[in-house]
Order: C-alpha cells, then structure tokens, then sequence
C-alpha cells in the first residue's frame, strides 16, 4: 500500500519510507533516514539524521527522535545513530538522542512503550517489552533490559544499569543498578520485593518463581547463590551480577518504603 504524507509535511533527501507509512501534519524528517513498514509519524513530529527505525511504530504529535546529545563535548559532525526495532508506542514529547561516539548507537528494542514527556539519553540501551511511564528521564550510557516498568518521573543516573524484569516506583531516584526482578523504591532507593506482577505476567511461577525468592533472600543477606537450581532466570541474574558495574547497586531493606 502507498504511503500517506500530509502536504505540509517536510521531507529532505536521503530518506528511505516502507510500506504503508503515514505522516501526518507538519512533520520535518531529516536526511539519512529509514523508517518501516506500518509506522505512523504524528503531527509536528521531528525526526532528525541519523534515525533507523523498524516497522509498526507509533510516534504521537511532537515528538522529537534523533537530536544531538546533551553533551557539549560532542561534534555534531559525529555520524552517530539512533535505532529503533518494532511495534513501539511513543507518546507525546517523548525525546531520543543519538550516540557520541562515532558510529555509536542508542538502542530501543521492540514492543516498548513510551508514555507523555519521556526521555532516553545518548548512547543508551533499552531491551524489548519496556514501559516508561510520564517524565521518566535516564542519563547517557544506561543499560535497561527487557520487560521493566519506569514509574512516573523515574530519573536514572548516567551509566546505571536496570535488569530486566525489574519494577521502579514513581519518583524514585536511580544512581546505582537495579538488579533484575526486583521492586526498588524509597529515597535513598532500595530493593525490597521481587517483582511478583512483573513475574506472573511473563509466566515465571512455581519453581522458576521459588529459584529467585531464594536468591532474593540469600541477596539481601549477603550469602551465595552457588547452591541454587541453576535455572534460566538464576542464570540470567547471576551473569548480570557478574558484570563489572561503573555505579555498584542499590541495597535491599526488609519493608515497603514508604
């Protein structure tokens, strides 16, 4: 099917559109562009050089994907990239800038969605299945896995790392990592429950589910999780823990923060 492109809409060269592409009103597309098949690009939207993005996206009125890093050490000659996979929400004023490092990447999977005024920084990494909820903000270099949920007005320091399966609440402040199927909140923020919602919607329940409450425990108490049943998710958690972190992670408390 044709693509559908409003008559105010600008478009400059070097911009390459899929099938069945929608571009609403006043919309500026910038050169060295790709976009998919099925994405619809919504009113005074800007889409700026540098912008790979997969099929089925939905970017809502005024969003701005592709600025230049908030770095004022970075050139803006550098040709650097932001790359979107597939069947994304983007909800107004969400921002995405692209990396600093020469033919460097900021990264969204797929399946994500991304609520009102939302931010991912330069040179970030954001796995499949994740949510980030109004005004939630994350600094340069942060890693997010898969199938996480940002509560309202999150702020993540740069270089944090958020493990997948992990839920933030609203107004938590992140300057450490997150480790993966954790709830984490409070002031200053701390684990304190296993991400039991988080867990039941993808299906890990019964002894998958009783593998991580042991080895939340044992976390929280400082002790080994060398005798567990070594399943998929210990495994996944325990390689995660063994990768050398730039910020350390945030402790555990025994209560619901309040």
């Amino acid at each position: 099917m044709k693509s559908s492109i409003h008559a105010s809409a600008i478009i400059e060269k070097n911009v390459i559109l899929g099938k069945n592409v929608i571009i609403e009103a006043f919309v500026v597309i910038k050169s060295n562009v790709e976009i998919g098949d099925n994405c619809k690009i919504g009113a005074q939207s800007v889409i700026q050089p540098f912008v790979k993005m997969g099929h089925n996206n939905e970017v809502h009125p005024q969003v701005v994907l592709g600025g230049l890093p908030q770095d004022i050490s970075f050139n803006a000659q550098t040709v650097s990239w932001l790359m979107i996979g597939d069947n994304n929400v983007f909800r107004e004023g969400f921002t995405a800038h692209r990396a600093t490092l020469e033919q460097g990447e900021t990264r969204i999977g797929s399946d994500c969605y991304f609520m009102n005024n939302s931010h991912v920084a330069h040179d970030c990494r954001i796995g499949n299945h994740t949510i980030f909820a109004n005004n939630v903000a994350i600094g340069g270099f942060v890693e997010i896995g898969d199938a996480v949920f940002m509560g309202g007005a999150v702020v993540v320091h740069q270089f944090c790392r958020i493990g997948s399966y992990a839920m933030v609440q609203g107004t938590t402040g992140l300057n450490k990592d997150v480790i993966p199927y954790m709830l984490i909140a409070g002031y200053p923020a701390k684990h304190y429950h296993l991400n039991t919602l988080g867990l039941r919607r993808a299906k890990i329940t019964g002894n998958q589910y009783k593998v991580l409450s042991d080895a939340f425990r044992l976390l929280k108490n400082k002790q080994s999780l060398d005798l567990l049943e070594k399943t998929a998710e210990l495994r996944y958690l325990t390689d995660w823990l063994n990768i050398k972190s730039k910020r350390g992670h945030h402790g555990f408390i025994s209560h619901k923060p309040a």
